[in-house]
């Protein structure tokens, strides 16, 4: 009779809807770092903790304890064990009462899966079909991964992966005796058994689980006996919150993703989050902090923290300000330097004169409103003044400053309709902490532009793509990073282990610091996030302690800054040329700049010169011949802005270039006076 009423049950299911399949299920998105491990989970579109999980990332002692005790036949019968539900009604029968149920772990997931009461005589019936459905169209594998994924467990939590962090504080991968027993017991009444409401009733439920363990031989006595004894936390575990706004970006990003994969290191995310909080709390509010720390040389940010907290309602802490657009202050004057070095208008011990200048009514000045007279430019830019930034940036110009912050990835907010002029070398315009990470990267990579990007696949949440063209040249790259590795140093100034530099916005609205060593650029940022003054607060007193505690959570041993190039030693090592023993500060017209008396005739700016050139075979192709008049001899040649030896009393410059491409040739009078072109060779 049993036979005949199992038939007409497996040829009843076919008349049923089809089953769901487990993608899908409404899961919660999760969010993983490099490793897969989680950052942040949000709840379902039910609004449940229901988290992704395979068979695989769960503790194989679990899955044995469920089927011992649940269902010892799980996979020898078809969704309906007859045997057991046999022996149930013979014991409910006896003991007038239910003893045992008869419910196979399969016609669980039906229960599961359609979320109905089956108190009916219908239902019951309807969950057999369903039961027989299951089984002749999944896997014993589907099977278990549906229960898994949709097993109660008190409140809105739902499966496995969400119980074991929300009542362990951990991932299932590994479980001891007790845990498992109590995620085997919770589903069958997880209301009443709550740890956190029932604890007593919890306990007794986990033990009996683990008594049944000992007997089907899934335990030993003394392991049964041992993990009874063990005292259940009755208090839950918040779920994950790591990289809250990059998570939630993330997510915003690809809002039907599952999964989401970053590069951030989860051990580094949360060591610096605590950092963050620790230092706002010695804050007032509503100051804040962020921080942003990334590999140059993949291109993989490991850390984002725009915010402490972000519960933390008085410092704004929803806002995140790695993204927010502020005044950098003077983190842009290692680009103006570059730029000066690269264009050969000065070298590291080339003289400025800082003083009180006027540059048609612009009349910048220091931030301690003092000056220092003559010093070089190393000594200017390490002590970051802003009269030799500024004439610097009008020999090199504005705009030159914004196209190359753009060839490295950032986003220069400027004022509409206004052109760049030249209090952006004082942080006029506006830049956000991603910026400033992705143009010191490029810094830090001799001039090389890098994407970095946070996502590890099938993502589009990425920093803004760099130019192929270099930012800088290695030389004046390398020449900057030298400079300010130069700076105090947390804890020998004779290590040079870190290249940084300090901005202070105007009115003291924002503090920053930004440096990299041979392997990783931080970048730090304080203020309000409304944009209000923080009276006293510089980059300097705020930003740089962080920085150097973020280097320190980096590990102890810094990756070495890299050796500079030949060309960029030798002029270290060089006596300065005489015409540029002073920064050259000439008006600029056009594309080329000419002094008084002093002009090239030949080649034009901007020309073309086929001189058959055969890139690493010098004096193969045809030599450039460049040829000037006016001036005072003797002269001095820069190409590219590296002084070629001698000088020499002809009017003309005949050079063997080794490689093809743009080249910018200097002429320099023994008065100063100067002229330059700019020429394509090939």
């Amino acid at each position: 009779m049993a036979a005949c009423g199992l038939l007409k049950v497996s040829h009843d299911y076919h008349s049923l809807p089809a089953l769901p399949r487990v993608s899908d299920l409404s899961l919660s998105s999760v969010v993983l770092d490099r490793e897969d491990r989680l950052l942040r989970a949000f709840t379902s579109h039910d609004d449940k903790w229901r988290l992704p999980a395979e068979l695989e990332a769960v503790d194989p002692l679990y899955f044995r304890m469920l089927l011992a005790f649940e269902d010892k036949r799980f996979y020898q019968h078809g969704g309906i064990d007859i045997r057991a539900m046999a022996r149930s009604v013979y014991y409910s029968l006896r003991h007038g009462r239910i003893v045992s149920g008869g419910s196979t772990l399969t016609m669980q997931v039906a229960r599961l899966l359609d979320e109905r009461p089956t108190k009916s005589v219908t239902r019951k019936y309807e969950q057999l079909l369903r039961a027989v459905q299951l089984e002749q169209t999944y896997s014993k594998k589907d099977i278990l991964r549906f229960y898994m994924l949709r097993a109660p467990f008190g409140g809105n939590l739902e499966g496995v992966r969400a119980a074991s962090l929300t009542w362990f504080g951990k991932e299932p991968s590994r479980l001891t005796p007790a845990e498992a027993a109590l995620l085997v017991a919770l589903p069958q009444s997880p209301e009443a058994r709550r740890p956190d409401r029932s604890p007593d009733r919890a306990r007794t439920a986990r033990n009996r689980v683990l008594q049944v363990a000992a007997k089907e031989g899934v335990l030993s006595g003394e392991a049964a006996s041992s993990a009874s004894a063990e005292p259940l936390r009755a208090k839950r575990y918040a779920m994950p919150l790591l990289a809250a706004h990059e998570s939630r970006h993330a997510r915003l990003e690809a809002p039907t993703k599952p999964i989401h994969r970053l590069t951030l290191d989860r051990d580094l995310q949360s060591s610096l989050e605590a950092l963050a909080k620790r230092k706002a709390s010695v804050m007032p509010r509503p100051v804040s902090l962020a921080i942003l720390v990334a590999d140059h040389q993949s291109g993989e940010i490991l850390a984002s923290i725009g915010a402490p907290d972000l519960l933390d309602t008085a410092r704004e802490g929803h806002v995140d300000m790695t993204r927010a657009v502020r005044s950098p202050g003077s983190t842009l004057k290692p680009f103006i330097y570059g730029l000066a070095f690269e264009e050969g208008v000065g070298l590291p011990e080339s003289f400025i004169v800082d003083k009180a200048t006027d540059i048609a009514g612009y009349q910048p000045t220091n931030f301690d409103q003092a000056y220092q007279g003559t010093v070089t430019l190393r000594e200017a830019l390490q002590l970051s003044l802003n009269t030799p930034a500024v004439k610097l940036l009008e020999a090199v110009g504005p705009s030159r400053l914004i196209a190359r912050l753009k060839r490295a990835g950032a986003e220069p907010v400027l004022e509409k309709g206004i052109a760049p002029g030249l209090a952006i070398s004082l942080g006029g315009l506006g830049l956000s902490l991603r910026d400033l990470t992705q143009s010191y990267a490029a810094l830090a990579r001799g001039g090389e532009p890098v994407t970095l990007r946070i996502c590890r696949r099938d993502c589009v949440t990425a920093l803004a793509s760099p130019s192929q063209n270099r930012m800088l040249s290695e030389k004046a790259a390398w020449l900057v990073g030298d400079i300010l590795s130069g700076l105090p140093q947390a804890h020998s100034a004779e290590t040079r282990q870190i290249a940084y530099k300090t901005g202070t916005a105007y009115g003291y609205r924002d503090a920053w610091a930004v440096g990299f060593d041979g392997k990783h650029v931080v970048a730090i940022w304080s203020g309000r996030a409304d944009g209000t003054p923080v009276p006293g607060k510089t980059g300097a007193t705020v930003a740089v302690p962080i920085l150097f505690e973020v280097f320190q959570a980096l590990g102890p041993v810094r990756v070495p800054l890299p050796q500079g190039p030949e060309e960029a030693l030798d002029l270290l090592s060089q006596e300065i040329p005489a015409p540029l023993r002073y920064a050259r500060l000439p008006r600029r017209q056009g594309n080329m700049a000419t002094s008084e008396g002093l002009t090239i005739a030949y080649p034009p700016n901007g020309a073309e010169l086929d001189l058959g050139i055969v890139s690493g075979q010098q004096g193969q192709g045809q030599p450039l011949v460049v040829k000037f008049k006016g001036g005072k001899g003797p002269f001095s040649f820069l190409v590219n802005g590296s002084p070629l030896k001698g000088q020499h009393q002809e009017r003309q410059l005949i050079w063997h270039p080794e490689t093809s491409g743009f080249i910018d040739v200097t002429i320099l009078d023994s008065r100063g006076r100067s002229a330059a072109v700019s020429v394509f060779l090939q």
